[in-house]
């Protein structure tokens, strides 16, 4: 690369050489990630109510990848986004909903497929864009500074060269030998941010095909890893570790990087799924204790799948009328185990311990 503000069309195909990549370092880093989220699968099986943790990582993650794009909305928003229906969202919301979308769009993919494809990459980054534009085909697509505008990379841009390049990252995706698959994903997201196939949305879209990589290899069951938070707490060295792997081939400190990133968010992960855990058996002796003729497994989980709960959902989840709807969440929130929250026409029945647990 003779120039940052020169297409990158001589991009390398993978796979790199297998010496720059299995230092020792590096195999004691990938060791790490691999025990924290070997932990971290297992812990996972275990939930009664897998729903509950997918459905918080989805949204916290939904909002840091966004964040690094400078989309920036709140979970509470969310929630109440995903509560109330066909009511008016703000732009920056809607957009992070997008994201859980996508993702979810290519955990149904992979789990029908088994496998990742292009054409599913195309699809994700559909859903996320709201746009059919697929690979770019037209030139002057760069990656500047945000503080000063000037060019830091500019990726390939010849069409042919972008689908022969991502024709060969999805055979590496599926290629079978016995290197880490912690090795195998920091070399895989770094091609693909190298590539950068699409005109936006390449950088949440190569966040997705994170956790897809870890699934596919049998390494979680279900999209619930946040990399974005340390992506964003160690922001600096993730963008210098990108590109010194292309002016330098400093392929050891990317890889250390990423595995390092799975190790911390796996033991975060861990520790959440401890709290939810044991706030989980307290509100359920709470209300089995205060009122137990109200008392039922199902509603615990709906107040836990739903921290911003509303009438309709107790009624569609237990199949009860709406007035015994409406007397179980007032008594819940006489009892202090929910709170009360107005927005438009609605009222929220609120978990706010929960929801403190979920924005840790």
């Amino acid at each position: 690369m003779t120039s940052l503000e020169s297409p990158y069309n001589d991009l390398l195909l993978l796979p790199p050489p297998r010496e720059m990549l299995e230092t020792v370092p590096v195999l004691r880093q990938a060791h790490k990630a691999a025990a924290a989220l070997g932990e971290l699968k297992g812990l996972s099986r275990m939930l009664p109510y897998p729903n509950i943790l997918l459905n918080a990582v989805i949204l916290k993650e939904a909002i840091a990848s966004s964040e690094i794009e400078n989309v920036i909305t709140t979970q509470d928003k969310l929630y109440q986004a995903l509560s109330l229906k066909n009511t008016e969202i703000d732009p920056a919301t809607k957009e992070v909903l997008r994201y859980r979308e996508a993702l979810l769009t290519g955990y149904r993919f992979l789990s029908e497929k088994g496998f990742i494809s292009t054409n599913a990459i195309v699809k994700i980054q559909q859903v996320l864009e709201e746009n059919s534009a697929g690979i770019r085909r037209l030139p002057g697509t760069a990656l500047r500074n945000a503080a000063t505008g000037t060019v830091i990379y500019t990726p390939p841009d010849n069409h042919n060269t972008l689908l022969q390049l991502m024709k060969n990252l999805e055979d590496y995706l599926h290629e079978e030998d016995d290197l880490s698959p912690f090795i195998r994903l920091s070399v895989q997201h770094y091609q693909f941010e190298s590539i950068h196939p699409f005109y936006d949305g390449n950088g949440r879209t190569g966040r997705i095909l994170n956790v897809l990589f870890l699934i596919m290899n049998g390494l979680l069951d279900r999209p619930i890893l946040y990399l974005s938070k340390f992506i964003i707490a160690h922001k600096a060295d993730y963008y210098r570790l990108l590109q010194e792997v292309r002016t330098r081939q400093n392929w050891e400190e990317w890889i250390r990087y990423m595995c390092r990133a799975v190790e911390v968010t796996a033991l975060e992960t861990i520790g959440q799924i401890d709290q939810i855990n044991h706030l989980f058996e307290l509100t359920a002796e709470r209300i089995r204790s205060e009122n137990p003729k109200m008392y039922s497994k199902d509603l615990v989980e709906l107040l836990f799948v739903q921290p911003y709960c509303r009438i309709d959902n107790v009624i569609e989840q237990l199949g009860v009328s709406r007035p015994t709807a409406s007397r179980y969440l007032k008594a819940l929130s006489d009892a202090g185990i929910l709170s009360t929250r107005q927005v438009w026409k609605e009222t929220f029945f609120m978990h706010e311990a929960l929801l403190q647990v979920l924005k840790a």
